[in-house]
């Protein structure tokens, strides 16, 4: 559950961007324990996002990781059987627009995978991905920083063509968590 202040997909969006750069700035292991040892920077930093005083940092950035990055999956590590996967599916079909959309058909979705990741995640959003494979743990806090700035970018992207991001508990489970960001990809 995020913080009392996140009332919308755009909000949750923000903040888990908020928690990735406190988790960068202050070289913190994972996201729960920057939130934990940094939780005003977190507020401060989610704050600014969503009231416009800074902007995250064009998603060009994060091509360039995944270009410089070594061929790995990102989803387990494994160096076998490595192919391109698309973060959201390409099939994705908010509007007419899709099927030409950079951030869907371009380098901005892809990510490096095994091809039996690939094969599993198949058409889930990342969060249900990591929870299924992870049951009982933290979702936020299983994905790696530049799989999560790339998804959240392009989830922020999909929203906003679908006109989701005031939209509150997308998946209609009575409460707003991140599994509500992933909710758009089985809507259409």
């Amino acid at each position: 559950m995020p913080d009392r202040e996140v009332q919308t997909i755009q909000d949750l969006i923000y903040y888990q961007y908020a928690k990735i750069i406190v988790k960068s700035a202050m070289k913190t292991g994972d996201n729960e324990t920057a939130k934990k040892n940094c939780y005003g920077m977190i507020k401060t930093t989610f704050r600014n996002l969503r009231d416009g005083k800074i902007s995250w940092s064009d998603i060009l950035r994060e091509d360039l990781q995944f270009i410089e990055s070594e061929k790995i999956c990102i989803y387990c590590g494994s160096k076998e059987n490595i192919t391109k996967d698309h973060i959201i599916p390409k099939s994705l079909l908010i509007n007419d627009r899709c099927p030409e959309c950079d951030k869907i058909q371009g380098i901005h979705n892809i990510i490096w995978a095994c091809k039996e990741c690939n094969s599993e995640k198949h058409t889930k959003g990342l969060y249900t991905f990591f929870s299924e494979r992870n049951p009982g743990k933290k979702k936020s806090d299983l994905l790696p920083s530049l799989l999560e700035k790339k998804y959240l970018k392009l989830m922020y992207c999909c929203h906003k063509c679908a006109g989701t991001l005031d939209s509150k508990d997308l998946n209609n489970d009575g409460i707003i968590d991140v599994l509500d960001i992933d909710a758009i990809l089985t809507m259409y």
